[in-house]
Formats: structure tokens, sequence, C-alpha cells
């Protein structure tokens, strides 16, 4: 393990042009449950489409109740060691952009510059009425929950409201993904952290980069499709990997 992450802290000295690539694995160790490991949020609740959601009242109530689980664990979670590495790599001018398949805010809590953020899904902090487009704070909404309002609607317009976030059945956000994929095409280095790289078109992303030349390291606890193909692969605690790796940095 320490060969790896002395080849990962000269990885990360010679990059110009770094890429960070993250999943729910990074923030699982801030306390926020994943979606697809065994306990995770798919194992114990269903997930609802866009189009349930906006006919069904039973699928409202049931969607808001695994957002009322989520919004508990936003009350007390905080950034990690993963989340501070990324923007330690800001400060030493080595990184290009991160793309979050996360809706945490995690990122942002850390002190990672806004622009240099790219949410592929979206963001939980915030919530959308889907008729007036009105944005309000998680928080609103969360007190209504714990209130006993099952499927809040918008106190402006009445119409449905939602977490600003890409549900199933909704498109990805074009001018996100294409940000995404020109920043994989432009990186010397790709840090996929905490992802099992199986959700498409998101999984390309490390792909893109390796296929453009860019140097792919893995840290996940999970097997991914590009393991054959990646430069490293940990299979430890982020926080831990990346932070001993940099200190070999500055």
């Amino acid at each position: 393990m320490n060969d790896k992450i002395a080849q990962l802290s000269q990885f990360i000295i010679e990059a110009k042009r770094i890429v960070v690539f993250t999943g729910a694995g990074i923030s699982t160790e801030s306390g926020i449950s994943d979606y697809r490991s065994k306990g995770g949020l798919w194992d114990r609740f269903q997930p609802v489409t866009i189009q349930e959601f906006q006919a069904s009242e039973e699928k409202r109530k049931e969607y808001w109740r695994t957002k009322k689980e989520l919004y508990g664990s936003f009350q007390t979670a905080a950034p990690n060691d993963g989340h501070r590495a990324i923007v330690t790599l800001e400060k030493l001018g080595k990184l290009k952009g991160l793309v979050t398949q996360n809706i945490d805010g995690l990122h942002q809590m850390a002190g990672l510059s806004k622009e240099k953020i790219l949410e592929l899904h979206g963001t939980n902090r915030e919530t959308v009425c889907l008729s007036c487009e009105e944005i309000t704070p998680w928080q609103d909404v969360f007190k209504r929950l714990q209130n006993g309002d099952e499927a809040p609607r918008c106190l402006s317009c009445g119409g449905l409201l939602k977490p600003n976030t890409i549900s199933f059945g909704q498109n990805l956000n074009p001018d996100v993904l294409q940000g995404s994929f020109q920043l994989a095409k432009e990186c010397d280095l790709v840090l996929a952290l905490g992802s099992t790289l199986l959700v498409e078109p998101a999984a390309s992303i490390p792909w893109i980069a390796k296929h453009n030349g860019a140097r792919l390291v893995i840290i996940t606890n999970s097997e991914t499709p590009l393991d054959d193909v990646a430069d490293i692969k940990i299979t430890e605690s982020i926080g831990k990997v990346m932070k001993e790796a940099l200190k070999r940095c500055v």
C-alpha cells in the first residue's frame, strides 16, 4: 500500500491538469448513506421516477420519506479528509475541475471553488418548485417534513416541490455533461474517488480521460469496470489515502 501511495504522490507532483471524479463512496466517510451497497438507500427504499413523482401523491410521499432520511444526515454531516484533499489540489494550482455524482454539497462546504465543480445530478441543498421554479433552502422543506407534511407543495404557487436534483427518468443537464466530457479530454490525471463507475454516461468520464492519455487512479472499496486499465487501484479509505499522498507533495 505504501508503494501505491508513493506512486500516487508522484503522479500528483507530475500532473498539471487534474480532474477529480467523485461518487457516493467519498461521502460515506462523512456519515451519508450511499445507494448501491447493502443497507444503502436502494436496499431500503424503492427509487421513484420523475414520471411517478409527478403523477402519484403516494409516490411523492414515498420519495419524500427517502429525502427525509437524507436530510436528517445533513444535520451532522461534514466534509472529511477526502473532500479537503481536493481543496488542497486546488490550492496547489493543479485542479482543473471536479465532476461529482454526489448531491450532498460537501465539496462546497469543504471550501472548493464553485466554478471548479460540475454536479452531474444536481444538489439536495436546494428545493425547486416544478411550476414556478422558485428555489428555497433544503432546511425549509425538512422542517415541514418533520412537522408531518408528507408531500410538501410550493408555498408561493402550490406547485410540486422537489429537491433540485436529477431524478430517475430525467435527462442530465447537457451543459454540465458536455463540460464534464471536455474536462476529461483536457486532463493529464484523473482521480476516480468512491464510485463504482457503473452509472452511464457519468462513468464514461474517467474512461474518456484515460483514452485521451491521462493517468487513471481509482480509490474505492468496490470493483469497477475500469480496474484493469487503471494505473493505480486502491481499496482503502479515500480520506486516509489522499491525506497521506498529499503530505508527500507539499
